[in-house]
């Protein structure tokens, strides 16, 4: 008789792993993916995973955090600095936790309570705990926000966060040196250098939906389904011409089929939105194939671009294949995204039949790219 399935959760992961954050158990680069330890786990369902420069963090469906990789600088959160090679149970959460961002070398948690946790270095204030701290092998509350935080993003060494009234924070001066070459002799703002959450100008009349960040520059969702980018624009993420926007500045709808965003996500230095009809554009670099399309054959990795990019590639251009696309996952990437990728897989047991291949696939978490399930086609 056919009993009811078992649900597994498991974890697979390749790529780079200097550091164990691959959760191997050990520093072994892999080519092919590999089920990781998941042990610390206990058959937990995973529902995000979010990558930095060598240590990895992965959200379960229970609000738990599980680490691995380098933590020279407590970015793991379990209270020490030596690296860890499997995922391990950050211990002192008391707290659901339901977003988890890796920025380089550090880490923010937004807990269901709107509180922002972070650990890691603070070299470049990047924790929002002020000038004092160099780094915290400890969870740290940043404290200054006012509110319940909606939305938080990691850049490369700065942060962003959306609070519960719309209000878009800023803190770390990751972008200070691009700020300042452009800007000069004019002054920083505030919210490009401080080491505590600073308010964004230029969206005062706007109320924000959501963040995300790239290694140096900065997305904003509004919940009118418009899109403001600022920070840097060497690969013309920015859609624009400028090197550097010191101030959120709207993407022309007339860009994006003239219809609102409804989703956004950033690469290291290029972005994707999704409209509200389904359609997806990408801009940024692209020669690595990260727009998903096809890009100039101008955009060499061994030659810097211009100020402002390619204008081929800054200019957003639909992925075709992806109209009508849904995630079939969480992506949490951080900008400084290693180049070692996850994916979770439910498997379905029972002590009388195998899975069936066509229902194992359950979700993809997906440290470097965001995963798309291609809508069906209809019958010509």
């Amino acid at each position: 008789m056919e009993t009811s399935p078992r649900t597994e959760f498991c974890l697979h992961s390749w790529g780079a792993n200097s550091y164990g954050q691959l959760g191997q158990g050990h520093v072994e680069d892999l080519s092919e993916p590999r089920l990781a330890d998941t042990a610390a786990l206990k058959h937990t369902a995973l529902r995000a995973v979010s990558g930095g420069g060598g240590h990895t963090a992965a959200l379960s469906e229970s609000g738990e955090v599980f680490v691995c990789g380098q933590n020279h600088r407590g970015q793991l959160g379990l209270g020490h600095n030596a690296d860890v090679s499997t995922l391990q149970l950050c211990p002192s959460l008391n707290q659901r936790v339901t977003k988890v961002v890796c920025g380089w070398d550090f880490t923010l948690l937004l807990n269901d309570c709107g509180g922002i946790l972070a650990c890691g270095s603070n070299a470049y204030g990047q924790l929002g705990v002020g000038p004092n701290v160099s780094h915290s092998a400890e969870l740290l509350l940043v404290e200054s926000l006012g509110e319940p935080v909606v939305s938080v993003a990691a850049g490369l060494r700065h942060s962003l966060a959306v609070t519960d009234s719309g209000r878009v924070y800023q803190w770390g001066s990751g972008l200070y040196t691009h700020a300042k070459r452009a800007l000069s002799p004019r002054p920083v703002p505030a919210h490009l250098r401080s080491t505590v959450p600073v308010l964004v100008p230029g969206l005062d009349q706007k109320t924000s939906h959501r963040v995300t960040a790239g290694s140096a520059h900065c997305v904003c969702l509004t919940g009118d389904g418009d899109l403001f980018l600022w920070g840097s624009n060497k690969r013309g993420q920015l859609t624009g011409t400028e090197p550097f926007l010191s101030t959120p500045t709207p993407v022309k709808r007339s860009l994006l089929g003239g219809e609102k965003v409804a989703g956004a996500w950033s690469g290291w230095t290029h972005v994707a939105a999704q409209t509200e009809s389904g359609r997806v554009f990408t801009w940024g670099r692209g020669d690595y194939g990260q727009l998903g399309r096809r890009a100039s054959t101008r955009q060499n990795p061994t030659c810097p671009s211009p100020a402002g990019g390619d204008q081929e590639a800054r200019l957003p251009a639909e992925v075709a294949g992806l109209r009508g696309a849904t995630q079939t996952g969480v992506s949490s990437p951080g900008a400084g995204t290693n180049t070692g990728c996850a994916e979770t897989v439910r498997r379905a047991t029972s002590a009388s039949r195998s899975p069936s291949p066509e229902s194992d696939l359950f979700s993809l978490a997906v440290v470097l790219d965001i995963r798309w399930q291609r809508a069906p086609q209809r019958p010509t």
